[in-house]
């Protein structure tokens, strides 16, 4: 058994918070022909709300990519001695028939509580081998994981001889990509692109590789003392975290029927205060020297990813709880609504952990 980075754990547990955190905020700005979650459109609708979305959920941008740090942090390069199909047979029979089995539950589960109705519910079926269904948008993250994990195998050999210079490199360019929707916002099509041609200059080193690549460097590379990390960790969160959240109250007008695209182009998880936001606490975290976690860390840890994948069930009833019965004002509503949907989730993950061969329903 390989023995667990313990500082990993605790970056898997704060991640799978946030993606929480980043979902209960979403109830407050749908706009209209939304569901409880956020949609092409989104309404605000007091200065209250505006404040609260923007810093819990403008904070909390930094999950996904903590989530592909951390996988890219344990599993680039892949080993000399793994063959691709091998890589691939591990990896897709550990992440994806849970996937598939919340994808159909997803499909399913909400006619029992009328969230669904029967032809939305077929609706979804059909398209299972398309996309996710109309009531787990989270499910998003799943694909451009699984295309990572395609790709890794591809670019491994690169990664085991590559020189610290070169991939910096590389991570400069990546940076660079990461600028290109505020050049789009600003100057227009930049670099090749067209309205036939979105392949810019820099479309080969943008999206989510260069976390992966980020994350072989820090872990191969990257030597720095604690206090240095705690340092440029910090700063590095703090300019992050600042803009990010800024980027969104600025645009956020009370009242205003604004695009989500528009609205949220600073929260853009390939974007370059979020990846500053990321990098930052990833450094701070990875500053934890303790040899052992607690267990309940290390346990919530393994859990995660069931964690992941049902918690919008539990989002939907504890929304309605703090909105509709309890009417709990914004400030305490959306922590209220993360915790608990966490602890539920945990909870219900652990139970199904108990099951004989939960591996495939929940990981």
């Amino acid at each position: 058994m390989k023995e667990r980075i313990v500082f990993l754990d605790y970056v898997r547990v704060f991640a799978c918070f946030l993606v929480m955190l980043v979902h209960a905020s979403e109830n407050y700005y749908p706009g209209p022909g939304s569901t409880d979650m956020a949609g092409p459109q989104a309404v605000l609708a007091n200065e209250t709300d505006r404040i609260c979305v923007s810093v819990y959920d403008g904070f909390s941008r930094m999950s996904v990519p903590l989530f592909i740090i951390v996988s890219a942090f344990l599993l680039v390069p892949m080993g000399n001695e793994q063959s691709a199909k091998e890589f691939y047979k591990k990896r897709f029979t550990r992440v994806f028939p849970p996937f598939l089995f919340f994808t159909v539950l997803y499909c399913v589960l909400p006619l029992l509580w009328g969230q669904l109705d029967v032809a939305a519910s077929l609706r979804d079926i059909s398209r299972i081998p398309l996309n996710f269904p109309s009531l787990a948008g989270h499910l998003w993250f799943m694909f451009p994981l699984f295309g990572l994990y395609l790709f890794i195998p591809v670019i491994s050999p690169w990664l085991r001889n590559v020189s610290d210079r070169e991939e910096r490199f590389f991570i400069l360019l990546f940076l660079i990509s990461t600028c290109i929707p505020f050049l789009n916002r600003w100057a227009g099509e930049v670099w090749g692109q067209c309205f036939w041609n979105e392949y810019h200059l820099l479309w080969y080193f943008s999206g989510y590789l260069g976390y992966l690549v980020l994350a072989h460097y820090i872990r191969v590379h990257l030597d720095w003392s604690v206090n240095k990390r705690v340092a440029i960790g910090s700063a590095l969160l703090a300019a992050g975290a600042a803009a990010t959240i800024l980027s969104y109250y600025v645009q956020a007008v009370p009242g205003k029927i604004l695009e989500t695209p528009e609205l949220e182009i600073g929260w853009s998880f390939c974007t370059i205060n979020v990846v500053c936001l990321t990098t930052g606490a990833f450094l701070l975290f990875s500053c934890i020297r303790q040899s052992k976690a607690p267990a309940i860390i290390t346990e919530l840890s393994k859990l995660s990813y069931g964690m992941y994948l049902m918690h919008i069930f539990w989002l939907h009833l504890w929304a309605v709880v703090s909105m509709n019965v309890l009417e709990l004002p914004t400030p305490v509503s959306i922590p209220f609504m993360a915790v608990c949907t966490f602890v539920s989730s945990a909870l219900t993950a652990k139970l199904v952990s108990c099951i004989p061969g939960s591996k495939w329903l929940i990981g």
